[in-house]
């Protein structure tokens, strides 16, 4: 640990994620981070189904040399509907782009809803951050079974939603708010503060030829692993977008713990559709302030992408020097 963390009290968080590539990346970029305290990570249906996403969290840590890290396996499908998967955008396996091994950490015992109430009831009231990457079913339903779970969450950082920038699942919704609406308007609603982080910021913050070399060039298995799932992951925006470049969505949840200077937002409503054929989980933010809606969220609109990839390299560098280190 650095001279300037010395006697700073490091950030509790557990990690809720389906990964994907990009919660792949948001996961050693947490474990990269000295700052943080990664307790967990939970694991929700979402990109790939719940065994998958099980999988490559496990096997993200074990690549993060973690295989310490409690994993547990939560819902395997969304409050009310069904289960809507991304591997047109991530691949079969979710991670598509780069083979990893198949892991030999085991899941947790337990469900992990009662890991995510555990952790931050046995912690002192607002010490713990909970960092959604997914759908926010297990969130729900954490908040549904332990009553007292909102008062003592310290705030929610997730990334879901869009401003103006509109939906990327359907013309209205975000993948993760669709995925689950019902889950997603139960946490906005239930008084925990809470940090969105929508499309609008993350369409901001695109890979380039530069900076995937940057992060190749890490060496290590980490490098080559992270900058596979980059090329992989942006070939579908840049045909759907018509655009040089994939948006790196789920690591600036984490970025903004570790350093929210990087990005401007402002505090607004944020309610999520529920009953819309039409407009089913779109996130309706209310940027300009024009209803009397109480202020729930802090809603992120920009962000410095190079800031953010500079961010990531130099954390990653540090995480493939330290597993090289003897």
């Amino acid at each position: 640990m650095s001279a300037s963390l010395a006697g700073r009290a490091r950030q509790a968080i557990v990690i809720d994620t389906d990964p994907g590539q990009d919660d792949a990346i948001a996961l050693l970029l947490a474990l990269a981070s000295p700052e943080l305290e990664v307790l967990g990570i939970s694991t929700v249906a979402g990109n790939v189904p719940l065994a998958l996403t099980s999988r490559n969290a496990r096997m993200v840590c074990e690549l993060a040399g973690r295989p310490d890290l409690p994993v547990h396996a939560g819902a395997d499908r969304p409050l009310q509907r069904p289960l809507v998967t991304a591997e047109h955008v991530h691949g079969k396996t979710g991670l598509d782009g780069f083979e990893l091994p198949a892991p030999t950490m085991p899941l947790q015992a337990g469900h992990a809803v009662d890991f995510l109430i555990r952790s931050v009831m046995e912690r002192p009231a607002g010490s713990v951050t909970l960092c959604p990457l997914g759908p926010l079913t297990n969130i729900a339903l954490a908040l549904q079974k332990e009553p007292a779970l909102a008062a003592r969450i310290g705030r929610i950082v997730l990334m879901g939603g869009g401003c103006f920038e509109g939906g990327n699942i359907t013309p209205a919704a975000e993948f993760n708010c669709y995925v689950d609406p019902h889950a997603a308007a139960a946490v906005f609603a239930s008084g925990v503060p809470i940090t969105l982080v929508p499309l609008d910021c993350t369409h901001q913050a695109l890979t380039s030829p530069a900076r995937i070399a940057a992060i190749r060039a890490l060496g290590g298995r980490i490098g080559p692993a992270v900058a596979g799932w980059l090329a992989f992951a942006e070939r579908f925006d840049e045909q759907k977008y018509g655009q040089q470049g994939g948006p790196l969505h789920d690591p600036c949840v984490i970025a903004w713990l570790l350093k929210p200077e990087l990005f401007r937002g402002r505090t607004c409503n944020v309610e999520i559709e529920t009953q819309s054929p039409l407009t089913l989980g779109m996130s309706v933010i209310d940027w300009w302030g024009v209803t009397d809606r109480p202020r729930n969220a802090l809603v992120l609109g920009e962000v410095d992408a190079q800031g953010l990839f500079d961010l990531i390299t130099e954390r990653l560098g540090h995480l493939v020097r330290r597993l090289e280190t003897p």
